[in-house]
């Protein structure tokens, strides 16, 4: 083949080499390499070079700061509170005016903080292990935390002083009444404890010699529900300090008590357990009135069941007959209270840590494993919106009243403050 005499007949070689190409067949690729080998370095080729050399660097760059973009974009919380150095366990909100938020965490520490901006108003100095629990009083005159070692403090908040504190056993749980101020708590001996606060006056209900796992106060403020390790489930009255109903056996569950919740009458109790049953029951006569199991889309045996699900929280909607139960498997099962039937079956794509019914709508808010806030419309089990934010497992969240703000805490060591936007209102 006839070597091009110089650069100028680099346009007749290309146009000869299509027509090698297209008619020699067999010596084509023979022909493209001596053909390439031989031409001299014009314009086009010096930028093919460049292109070879910074591709790939170029690439990974524009990569970077496109990840680094997503990752902001999808935080969409207005407000981050950072004070915490390990994970964020529990969060709570003030009542009265919604705008202060209590966190505790694995650091040992609880923090009072203002939602609009994240400032530390003051420190709940003094546990010693990971504060689990910590809720403020119902006129948010007080502010209580509690460390897994028992060691109950309660704050006066406007004065951002100590005024009490307690050592009970190992805390399970800890919860407010709704209309004093008196404090009650489940321990791992078996014992629940309620306390007048200041004056530290207190009573004991002793359980079975197990953890009491979970409770809750009825909206009367007479008579609490308490759930056991040992699957019993005991109604207490809080004035006598004796058990009005037991249930046990069958009328238990067989397993660990995760959550309990009343609906807005304290007529009827959900419970909730490992053993993935949820049971409505009458609060008047201790009977249980129907039981919840999950109908699972991809079929289980039971020891995997066991293994890999539970119920983890539970609550009623206050202004239709509907209750929801979310399970560690990620799915959201909405309940026809009146007729005992299912109505929805809502997946996520991560586990469901805890489930928050609106006060005045029948929207449930879901938080996830997978650092997800999740809006459901339980009449038609659609999701409306989904928020995000952390870097980790959502671990507990607080809705304000007008379900206008959704405070999370993570495993990611922050508290985020989300504003709901809702087409609908």
């Amino acid at each position: 083949m006839a070597e091009p005499a110089d650069g100028a007949g680099l346009e007749a070689a290309s146009e000869g080499l299509l027509l090698v190409a297209a008619g020699d067949e067999e010596g084509a690729a023979e022909e493209i390499v001596e053909v390439v080998d031989l031409e001299a370095p014009g314009p086009d080729d010096l930028a093919d070079e460049m292109e070879d050399v910074d591709l790939d660097e170029e690439e990974a760059a524009w990569e970077d700061v496109e990840a680094e973009e997503g990752m902001e974009a999808q935080d969409d919380s207005e407000v981050t509170f950072s004070k915490h150095t390990a994970s964020v366990f529990c969060v709570s909100l003030d009542p009265k005016t919604n705008t202060l938020a209590v966190t505790g965490g694995e650091d040992d520490k609880a923090f009072v903080w203002r939602l609009s901006d994240g400032e530390l108003l003051f420190e709940c100095s003094g546990h010693k292990d990971s504060v689990t629990c910590a809720g403020f009083s119902h006129d948010s005159t007080f502010v209580a935390t509690g460390d897994m070692s028992g060691l109950i403090k309660v704050w006066r908040v406007d004065a951002k002083e100590e005024i009490w504190s307690f050592e009970a056993g190992d805390l399970e749980w800890m919860e407010w009444h709704p209309q004093s101020h008196v404090l009650l708590a489940g321990t791992a001996d078996g014992n629940s404890w309620m306390w007048k606060i200041p004056s530290g006056e207190c009573k004991t209900f002793q359980g079975p010699s197990c953890p009491a796992t979970c409770g809750h106060v009825l909206p009367d403020g007479r008579r609490a529900v308490v759930g056991y390790e040992d699957g019993t489930v005991r109604i207490w009255d809080l004035k006598q300090g004796s058990s009005l109903h037991v249930l046990k056996g069958q009328d238990g569950h067989q397993g660990p008590l995760t959550c309990v919740a009343s609906n807005k009458d304290g007529s009827l109790v959900l419970t909730g357990s490992v053993d993935c049953h949820a049971k409505l029951v009458s609060s008047a006569t201790g009977k249980v009135v129907s039981v919840f199991k999950e109908k699972a889309i991809v079929p289980k045996s039971s020891a995997e069941e066991a293994e890999s699900n539970s119920v983890e929280s539970l609550g009623f909607c206050n202004v239709m007959p509907l209750a929801a139960v979310g399970y560690l498997d990620g799915t959201l099962a909405i309940y026809d209270v009146a007729t005992q039937t299912l109505r929805h079956n809502c997946q996520h794509e991560s586990g469901i840590v805890q489930l928050l019914w609106e006060e005045s709508s029948p929207v449930v808010y879901t938080c996830t494993l997978g650092g997800a806030v999740c809006l459901w419309d339980a009449r038609s089990g659609k999701l409306i919106s989904e928020y995000r934010g952390h870097s980790a497992e959502i671990l507990d969240f607080a809705l304000n009243k007008d379900a206008s703000i959704v405070v999370t805490t993570s495993g990611d060591h922050q508290a985020k403050v989300f504003c709901v936007q809702r087409p609908d209102r």
